[in-house]
Formats: C-alpha cells, structure tokens, sequence
C-alpha cells in the first residue's frame, strides 16, 4: 500500500499540450503567414533616445492604451519597463547631483606631467634643505653675526 502522490499547482494550460514550435508561433506576431519557417531571425531594431522618451511619455499620459502602443512601436512590455527604468534612473542621477560648477578633469597626460614636476620640485627642495643643514654647521648654528 504505497501512497500516490498526485500532482499540486496550476491546472494545465491549453498551450501546454503544444509542441514549443506551435506554441512559439501561437505566441509571436500574427501577421505572418502560417507556412514561414520559426527559425527566423527578426533584425534588432535600436530607438534613439528621443523615440524612447517619447514611448515613455506617451505610455505616462495614460490617453493611449499600453498595448496599443507597444504593438504600434513593435516593443514588448519588458522593453517599457527597461525605458521607464532607464527614465528613471537619469532623473535621479541628474536631480541628486549638486548645483555650482562642476569639477573640471584634467587629461591624464597632464596630470602625469605635473606629477613628475612636483616630484623634481620636492627633490630639489630636499636637497636645498641639506645644504642648509651644511651651512649651519660650518657657521656654528646658523648664526650670521659672527
């Protein structure tokens, strides 16, 4: 008398019983016809920033249903939340930064430059002063009246 374990979860859902091909072409763009091959690739399509604050904007306004504009532009909803994350983070990184003139960068050449320069400087400052340290002892601690 073993016990049977019976399966908890979600009831099956129609799609389930298709293969991963008839599914996946269930699931993508209805305009092509039936009989074209799933393997094909769609070319990437790149919006500039303007094309993706304008999506943002408009799917804010809330006049445009969602799905309408993403099947409009031919984005998907996770695209939308990458651009209103995107969003975002730009307002933030812009509205946290402090107001006043901003530091100004130097080229690392001249940074290296001027590295290489303070370092002859102190060079020739430590050798000044133990000449100094010379010259006081000739003259007996450094008194000049003598």
């Amino acid at each position: 008398m073993g016990l049977r374990r019976v399966p908890v979860g979600r009831p099956e859902s129609p799609h389930h019983r298709l293969k991963r091909k008839e599914y996946a072409m269930s699931v993508t763009n209805n305009t092509k016809p039936q009989n074209e091959p799933f393997d094909e690739k769609q070319k990437r399509r790149f919006l500039s920033p303007d094309k993706k604050y304008q999506i943002f904007l408009e799917s804010q306004t809330g006049k445009t249903p969602v799905g309408e504009i993403l099947r409009r532009e031919g984005i998907y909803s996770t695209d939308l939340v990458r651009i209103r994350k995107h969003v975002k983070e730009g307002a933030l990184e812009r509205l946290s930064s402090r107001p006043g003139p901003k530091r100004k960068t130097v080229p690392r050449e001249d940074y290296e430059a001027l590295k290489r320069e303070l370092e002859d400087k102190e060079r020739a400052l430590a050798d000044q002063a133990v000449e100094l340290a010379i010259l006081r002892k000739k003259t007996n601690g450094g008194s000049w009246d003598r």
